[in-house]
């Protein structure tokens, strides 16, 4: 009797242990939704199994505390440009399989990597609604003078955007923003910026909430990722706008978790989704720009305006200095958190 419950308990486990299917991790809400519809439910039609989806919002640590422990619960992973360096350099990614993308020729160069391709180029930037404030910033001074523009202001928890957003604000020109940051006077500056709107600020964490906190009134300006603010005036009818000047785009990317279960399916997944002609889907859900080269020439002529990606709406960006922050990223964190704390 015992020897046939363990063989029942052992062949339950392989059973068990085998039946996780795909499992791809995003970052939720309206861009997530749009995932859904463009890669996730044709891939699983396509593979003729389930695919199982997550969401979550950021950070290395969740991810080095998942492959460390071993057999991830989760094997694609859409992260951000800091995550792909400080992660591949870690080596908690699977290198890709290069061949089954088409070439690393096919996309744009910041989108390219050992362990990480591009889904997507996105910009953080101001956004509020124009039915509540008819007349709103046009400038991150504007963000900051809560005189003229009376209302809390929401930023992401964190230092990384907010520092170069904060010397923006006091006069910093967009090409000597990280050049100043680079020094401790330049810290210093921006902290003491952040120190003149702190009592007016609410902090958010995931890319849903800033489109909850324009809608509800709870503030009247926010930073958003810009994709988020189209695919809600889309598909509810908001007037919610995007400041481009002194906005600041950035590559998202696909990796796979070391040592993932299903690490084949997972490749084949990222071939899917940055296949040019599943690509070029995204902008009709959410504004953001298009890695593969082929699939950023064929987005339709009318959309073009709305993408980080444009001439105009780049004129007066701020590419995101990945090697500033995986250089100073923990220790401007630190101070961060204390700041906050204050």
């Amino acid at each position: 009797m015992f020897s046939t419950t363990v063989l029942i308990a052992s062949a339950l486990g392989v059973m068990s242990a085998e039946a996780r299917d795909l499992t791809v991790t995003s970052w939720g809400g309206t861009y997530q939704d749009a995932q859904r519809e463009i890669y996730f439910k044709p891939f699983a039609a396509k593979a003729g199994k389930p695919l199982l989806e997550e969401s979550w919002d950021g950070g290395t640590g969740v991810l080095q505390a998942k492959v460390k422990a071993g057999n991830p619960n989760w094997d694609v992973v859409n992260v951000e440009a800091i995550d792909v360096a400080l992660g591949c350099g870690d080596g908690l990614y699977e290198k890709l399989d290069w061949a089954k993308l088409g070439g690393k020729e096919k996309y744009m160069d910041a989108a390219v990597g050992d362990c990480s391709v591009g889904t997507n180029v996105f910009s953080t930037a101001i956004a509020y609604d124009e039915a509540k404030l008819a007349d709103g910033p046009k400038s991150w001074a504007d963000f900051w003078d809560v005189k003229k523009f009376p209302g809390k202001r929401a930023l992401r928890k964190g230092p990384q955007y907010n520092l170069e957003f904060a010397l923006l604000a006091d006069g910093v020109p967009k090409e000597k923003v990280y050049e100043t940051l680079a020094t401790a006077e330049g810290v210093d500056r921006a902290f003491k910026k952040l120190d003149q709107l702190k009592p007016n600020l609410v902090w958010w964490e995931a890319g849903a909430q800033p489109l909850q906190f324009l809608a509800s009134g709870e503030v009247a300006m926010t930073t958003s990722y810009n994709g988020r603010i189209t695919g809600i005036n889309r598909t509810e009818g908001k007037r919610f706008k995007v400041v481009w000047p002194g906005s600041m785009y950035a590559v998202d990317s696909w990796v796979i978790l070391k040592g993932a279960e299903n690490k084949d399916a997972a490749m084949d997944f990222i071939a899917f989704a940055s296949a040019a002609e599943n690509q070029v889907k995204l902008p009709n859900f959410v504004a953001y720009g298009l890695p593969n080269k082929e699939a950023a020439a064929n987005v339709p002529a009318a959309m073009q305006p709305d993408l980080p990606t444009s001439p105009k709406n780049l004129e007066g960006a701020l590419a995101l200095d990945v090697d500033f922050w995986i250089d100073n990223s923990e220790a401007l964190t630190q101070r961060f958190n204390a700041w906050l704390a204050q």
